[in-house]
């Protein structure tokens, strides 16, 4: 079983949410945590509060869209401490709303930093990795790159794709000694649900109907920390994301009505904003 003794990690968004879970917990099992965000300012906090409490962090500011920054974020971590061991590609971003009133700018959006950037953080993290031997690269995906996720069509497909990279990898790197892991986890209390984009429904009523209790981001750091030091390919949590995972794999129509009760109660949503606004 691996352990995160003296070991150099990535984080990717790790400003907030299970992205600043995670370097807590790393940092508290004597990691030296890089924290990357876009927000400059809060990975700096972040990496000022784990100082302040004996870890060892600094922060970088990225866009993971970026792939000249991520390439320059991951070569400039290894010229300092001369090894990788850990790439946690984590930053995300969502749009909830019926596909009919996306457009191909909120897509775009999407599949750049939810999958270029998690692209652009394995193929830079995997090139060191092969020239030292070892390496472990986790991508950050979710329940929704294992099941249906209506009314959040691009953030699923993103995520759909992130599992079938990282799968897919997995297979590649380990006779190089390199390992990926794609983690998935169902709903967490994490940032994304107040900074994501929601169209044609109230923030308030959407989050009010979220079916299943949050679970904390300290308690999801350390299930994907269990999950890595185990090597587990899929690491997924928490309770209702396995039942649901474990429903889709015997039959996937079984969760059929599930899906279309969300469509049903978003679109009765959307049908009232798009009165009062009229």
């Amino acid at each position: 079983m691996e352990t995160f003794n003296n070991k150099v990690a990535i984080v990717t968004g790790g400003a907030s949410g299970i992205g600043r879970s995670l370097c807590m917990e790393l940092a508290a099992q004597c990691s030296h945590v890089v924290v990357v965000d876009i927000n400059k300012e809060g990975a700096e906090q972040v990496a000022a509060t784990i100082a302040e409490q004996g870890g060892q962090a600094h922060a970088l500011h990225a866009d993971v869209s970026d792939e000249e920054g991520v390439g320059d974020l991951v070569s400039q971590t290894f010229a300092a401490h001369q090894r990788l061991d850990y790439m946690f590609n984590n930053a995300g971003i969502s749009v909830t709303g019926d596909a009919r009133d996306l457009q191909l700018d909120h897509w775009r959006r999407l599949i750049d930093v939810n999958l270029w950037g998690v692209i652009y953080g394995t193929i830079a993290a995997y090139a060191i990795m092969v020239e030292q031997g070892y390496g472990h690269i986790v991508n950050i995906a979710s329940l929704a790159g294992l099941l249906p996720f209506p009314i959040n069509t691009p953030y699923s497909a993103t995520k759909h794709a992130v599992v079938g990279l990282s799968l897919s990898l997995r297979a590649e790197a380990a006779d190089l000694g390199i390992k990926v892991s794609a983690v998935c986890p169902g709903y967490v209390q994490s940032d994304i649900y107040q900074t994501s984009t929601i169209l044609n429904a109230p923030r308030e009523e959407i989050l009010a109907n979220i079916p299943f209790k949050l679970m904390d981001t300290t308690r999801a750091a350390k299930a994907i920390l269990h999950g890595v030091a185990r090597n587990r390919a899929l690491i997924v949590f928490p309770r209702h994301a396995q039942v649901l995972w474990w429903l889709y794999r015997i039959n996937a129509s079984l969760l059929g009505p599930i899906g279309y009760k969300m469509v049903r109660d978003f679109r009765n949503l959307r049908t009232a904003a798009l009165a009062l606004n009229e």
